[in-house]
């Protein structure tokens, strides 16, 4: 078996992760006509990523219930709500709850 070389190895990770950022796209746009499809094209975004050992992006795994393995929308397959200093994602479908960090704006004294 040949082995692979470091610039074929970095060229191989890059398609995927175009391929990745690709089918997120097609699942957002296709959501609203067909949301078993965008389900489909996230599954197959994740299977590239575990393939080639690459990470999701922080913007594109939260567009992922981490219970199902759905696509969330925002409104229509998910709820946000804002609790102090974290967010809460809800997901409709299996009622997984999510909670990420994010920060305020502090104020300044002066």
């Amino acid at each position: 078996m040949a082995r692979i070389k470091k610039k074929q190895k970095n060229l191989i990770k890059d398609i995927a992760t175009e391929r990745i950022e690709c089918l997120f796209k097609l699942a957002g746009e296709s959501y609203s006509s067909n949301p078993h499809r965008s389900d489909r094209y996230v599954a197959l975004a994740r299977r590239i990523g575990m393939r080639y050992r690459i990470r999701l992006p922080s913007y594109l795994k939260r567009r992922i219930c981490k219970g199902c393995h759905s696509f969330l929308v925002p409104g229509n397959s998910s709820r946000i709500r804002l609790h102090g200093r974290y967010m809460t994602i809800t997901c409709l479908k299996c009622g997984k709850e999510m909670r990420y960090p994010y920060r305020t704006d502090k104020k300044v004294n002066s």
